[in-house]
């Protein structure tokens, strides 16, 4: 059963949650109770407790402060469920409560069906976590899934690149009996054409015809040895290849034709394929998934139903095409997003990827690195004097080198200066920014103005705007308005002829007592404390 702590200064309010509430036939037990935080927390500290009722208003430590202390200080009590007790009817202490995970917060007088009603809620709620997590235990001990399906979220996740650790794949192989040397890797991928090209306006044609072309390839290859076949996407299927025998390979390649006999013959639609090098790699396998995507685009673009090979030529232009739409673009991304370390790793990663063929030119090289520049140039905001020209000079110098080595550093010359370019521009639009919103708040402290308010008056993202104050200044948004109140009402507070329910409103609280609370809890004093003892400073 369900174990509850109260927690409240006056004993007639424990004792009559105590009494009126039916804490058996709501699945709980008699409850524990304290009177104070302190005294609560030596309870936790022992007794093992599920649910924590709490009243907000006690001498010394709050309710709201126990909580707090519990979320922070108390591993064990991260699970733990809380109801807060209270007579405030202030938005203030709901955020606070719910921010530190309370899920129901019950005004005074306390209606007893109320609390039973909020107790049910949390019954529930612990019922279906503990459910929950027996099932994902019971999961992980079974693995309950046939060979045949786990085989095919093997292939998907590998090429996928979703196996990225030497744990995981491991891991796999002992799940599917993998040698633990493998000698050759390869992949077969079967496209279906019309799903390809055609855009169904009918979701269940789609699906449904999705479905039957993985399954038509499922079973073609089922007697192939050494092959696992996975769906990759609705309109297509891998299969990997694990050293196969040259019986088996010459078995697979007999099956390709007839695959696509029966596709064509079952939904009418032509089967591209794409048979990719071999390697002995496991972590090369998504790459050969990206080289026979390749392959079989290229070839769509003459006729549909083709089967191709990997060769030197695909090769070449594979490398070239990963270049253009992988490489520049990540390396951009990475230099504009201030990931210098990154960019200058896939920068090195490029060049070793030209340099790893023996046919490359050094005007193949040259040609890379101006789109580079281009990139880059690019992005640097035409007009402006310091850049002005720069690409000319770049590309003059480009071309005048006179190998790899004076181009690698001829590129990463162009990739600092943007570095530095971008830098200078990117903190003076941040500093900028962050003094307006600054400013903001400081004009509208009494408003409430949330961060999703700043973010669409300056039309930037939520938590991108949080990240970048916080960066800037040091603190978060909501720490600088705090301390912006704060600061203010201490201004306030010197001048004797406003009442301290009216320095609360001007500074934004809408309760008096929660800025009494906030207050000393930032100063250490309350407000007409303040004003009677530490006004002069």
């Amino acid at each position: 059963m369900i174990r509850t702590l109260i927690v409240d200064d006056e004993p007639a309010h424990v004792e009559g949650l105590v009494r009126h509430i039916r804490w058996a036939e709501l699945g709980y037990e008699p409850p524990l109770s304290a009177e104070s935080g302190e005294a609560a927390l030596a309870v936790l500290e022992r007794e093992r407790v599920d649910v924590l009722v709490t009243d907000v208003s006690m001498p010394g430590m709050t309710g709201i402060e126990l909580l707090a202390r519990c979320r922070s200080e108390y591993p064990h009590l991260q699970q733990m469920e809380a109801l807060i007790v209270s007579g405030y009817d202030e938005f203030e202490f709901v955020h606070e409560a719910i921010h530190l995970g309370a899920k129901g917060y019950v005004l005074k007088p306390v209606k007893p069906a109320e609390i039973e009603e909020k107790l049910a809620a949390i019954r529930d709620s612990i019922d279906k976590r503990s459910r929950i997590e027996r099932e994902i235990g019971d999961l992980k001990e079974k693995v309950n899934m046939s060979l045949a399906a786990l085989r095919e979220r093997f292939v998907q996740e590998l090429a996928d690149g979703r196996i990225h650790s030497e744990e995981l794949l491991i891991s796999w192989s002992r799940l599917l009996d993998i040698p633990g040397t493998v000698r050759h890797l390869s992949l077969v991928v079967f496209g279906c054409d019309r799903l390809h090209h055609a855009a169904f306006e009918d979701a269940r044609e789609r699906i449904a015809l999705g479905a039957g072309f993985a399954q038509a390839v499922k079973l073609s290859l089922s007697d192939c040895a050494g092959v696992f076949v996975g769906q990759t996407g609705t309109d297509e299927v891998a299969a990997l290849l694990l050293d196969p025998a040259p019986s088996e390979r010459a078995k697979l390649e007999k099956q390709l034709p007839f695959v696509q006999d029966v596709v064509w013959e079952q939904f009418g639609s032509t089967v591209t394929i794409g048979i990719t090098r071999p390697c002995r790699e496991w972590k090369e396998v998504p790459l050969l998934y990206k080289e026979a995507q390749h392959m079989m685009a290229k070839s769509r673009l003459i006729g549909y139903g083709q089967t191709v090979r990997f060769t030197r030529f695909e090769e070449s232009e594979f490398v070239d095409f990963r270049l253009r739409e992988e490489y520049i673009p990540a390396i951009v991304k990475r230099l504009e997003s201030g990931e210098t370390a990154e960019a200058a790793d896939l920068l090195h990663r490029a060049f070793d990827l030209m340099l790893a063929h023996e046919s490359v030119s050094l005007s193949f090289v040259q040609a890379f690195a101006m789109g580079l520049v281009s990139e880059l140039t690019r992005k640097l905001k035409p007009g402006r004097e310091e850049d002005g020209g720069f690409d000319i000079l770049m590309w003059q110098r480009l071309i005048d080198c006179t190998s790899v080595t004076e181009i690698r550093e001829a590129v990463w010359e162009c990739a600092n200066r943007f570095i530095r370019i971008d830098r200078k521009k990117k903190e003076a639009l941040q500093h900028h920014l962050v003094h307006q919103v600054a400013q903001h708040i400081r004009e509208h402290i009494r408003d409430n103005v949330t961060v999703k308010q700043l973010a669409e008056l300056y039309h930037i993202n939520a938590s991108y705007l949080s990240v970048l104050f916080k960066k800037e200044t040091g603190r978060t948004i909501s720490d600088f308005v705090q301390d912006v109140r704060i600061s203010k009402a201490k201004e306030l507070l010197r001048d004797p002829a406003v009442k301290v329910y009216e320095v609360a409103e001007r500074v934004g609280f809408q309760s008096p007592a929660y800025f009494a609370y906030l207050f000393k809890k930032t100063t250490g004093y309350t407000p007409q404390e303040f004003r009677d003892y530490r006004y002069e400073e």
